[in-house]
This record gives C-alpha cells, sequence and structure tokens, in this order.
C-alpha cells in the first residue's frame, strides 16, 4: 500500500500540539514561583498571551487539514450520525469547560487562584477537561473518519493524560493531606466513584448560570460553525 497518505500536515499538527503542550504545561509548573515575582494577575495575562495564540494556529491549521490522509470510514450522512456527533460535542463541553464558571479569574479581573472543587463536575470526575478532550475526539473521528483525525486525537489526549498526572502533582505539592482526602472521595474514570460508593451526584449543583452559559455557546458554535469552517478556509495555512 501506498504511503502517499502520509501527508506532511500529519507531522505539522503533532508538532504545533507538542509546542502547545509545553508551552501549557510549562507555564502551569511555573505558575507558583512566577506568580511570587510578578503576581498572579500579572502572569494570567502572560499565560493568556502565550496560550491563546498557540490554541488558535492550532484550531485554524486543524480545520484546514481535517479531511488529509486516508478515509477509514465514511459515516456521514447515514442517518443519525449527525446529531450524535453534536450531542458528543456538546457533552465534552460541559467536562471541558469548568473554568467558565470563574470567568473573572480567567481575565484576571479578580486574582486568579488554584481551587479545590469537590462539587458538581468533580463529582463525576476529577479531571473534567480530559474526559471532555476524549469525548469531543471520538465525536470528531466518528464525523471526519481521516487519518489526520486519529493523529490529532493521540496527541490532543495523550497531553490531557499527561496533564492529569501533572495537575494532580501540582495540586498534591499545594494542598497536601487536603488533596489527598479529596483524591480519596473522587476518580478519574467518570463516576467511577459514585458507583463505588465514595461520591454522591447532587443534580442541584448542576443548575447554576454556568451551565446556562455552556449551552448558549454550543447553540452558538452549531450556528457559526459553517461561517468559521469558511474563515478558516480563507487561511492558506
Amino acid at each position: 500500500m501506498s504511503n502517499e497518505w502520509l501527508t506532511p500536515s500529519h507531522f505539522v499538527i503533532l508538532g504545533l500540539l507538542f509546542g502547545f503542550a509545553i508551552a501549557h504545561s510549562g507555564l502551569a509548573a511555573l505558575r507558583p514561583r512566577a506568580e511570587k515575582l510578578v503576581g498572579a494577575r500579572l502572569y494570567r495575562v502572560f499565560f493568556a498571551l502565550v496560550s491563546l495564540p498557540l490554541a488558535i494556529v492550532l484550531i485554524i491549521y486543524f480545520i484546514n487539514h481535517r479531511y488529509d490522509g486516508l478515509q477509514l470510514w465514511q459515516l456521514q450522512g447515514i442517518p443519525g450520525v449527525e446529531i450524535a456527533v453534536w450531542t458528543l460535542s456538546a457533552i465534552s463541553f460541559i467536562f471541558l469547560y469548568p473554568a467558565t464558571f470563574n470567568l473573572l479569574e480567567i481575565a484576571a479581573i479578580q486574582k486568579p487562584q488554584v481551587h479545590l472543587f469537590e462539587t458538581g463536575i468533580i463529582r463525576i470526575t476529577r479531571h473534567p477537561q480530559m474526559v471532555g478532550q476524549v469525548i469531543w475526539c471520538v465525536a470528531h473521528a466518528l464525523w471526519l473518519g481521516t487519518t489526520f483525525m486519529l493523529v490529532t486525537s493521540a496527541g490532543l489526549i495523550l497531553h490531557h493524560l499527561f496533564g492529569v498526572w501533572h495537575g494532580d502533582r501540582r495540586l498534591q505539592a499545594r494542598y497536601g493531606e487536603s488533596f489527598e482526602t479529596l483524591k480519596s472521595r473522587t476518580s478519574i474514570m467518570p463516576f467511577l466513584a459514585i458507583f463505588q460508593g465514595r461520591q454522591t451526584l447532587d443534580i442541584k449543583e448542576f443548575l447554576k448560570p454556568a451551565y446556562v452559559g455552556i449551552v448558549v455557546f454550543v447553540l452558538l458554535l452549531w450556528w457559526a460553525h459553517p461561517i468559521l469552517i469558511r474563515a478558516t478556509g480563507s487561511i492558506g495555512w
């Protein structure tokens, strides 16, 4: 079988993901020391100025090359597939963006802090962003079916799995025994701690404006998706 399907874009996306992972995780690791030097707000601004451009480049390059490589399956057009992909994507955002509950901290309007939560989505999984990323990758791999998408998914998931280890390590260093207590009552695998009786699920904790914001965001994304595809297509990357 010819390997002409293995386009350079497969390696470029891995390089972009690797660069983003080093910048994002590296800056997270430096946060305790850096905040003592320049302050929490200024460091958050610096973190955003580094991370956001890299993320935007990644998104544009991914959209423009999403059909590169070998087409392993083609499920588009099959009844129910599109709604399944959008449903999975919507669920992934619920897990991916728990940080939206602290928008003022993200924007450095309030002093950014490292929180030790055990409510809401954390009852389901201690690492919701990793779970959300896996769900997002499954949804888009189902829709696209290309080797480029699988390579992208592998890079994203590996980065988030590293983030699980790295995040726990940083919380352990900061909170010590308090984190060990939280760790004993939560799980990485979704719903595992609940099934084992170590945790309970409180639906009322999900009835908050932040979740309404996520729903609105998903609806706006659904509406703007074709516009976003056309806009990125005009960039020759």
